[in-house]
């Protein structure tokens, strides 16, 4: 009898793994994962304080030339 139980203690074990695992996420593009990616992942301080100062950089976009007219 004790082969028995210890085959379905085996199955009850494997059964408990599968079930803890999270969903498999399936993707239509390489873009769609990285931004799941990104979104789940957090930089490091340091290299999101240079990113922030480089984008501070980079200049304004130029107003379109509609809203010019009418202001």
């Amino acid at each position: 009898m004790e082969p028995n139980a210890s085959k379905l203690q085996q199955r009850q074990e494997t059964a408990e793994q599968t079930t803890q695992q999270p969903p498999r996420q399936e993707f239509a593009t390489v873009e769609e994962m990285i931004r799941y990616d990104a979104a789940q992942c957090a930089p490091p301080t340091a290299i999101a304080h240079r990113l922030a100062e480089s984008i501070s950089k980079e200049p304004k976009p130029a107003r379109s030339w509609w809203r010019r007219l009418l202001s």
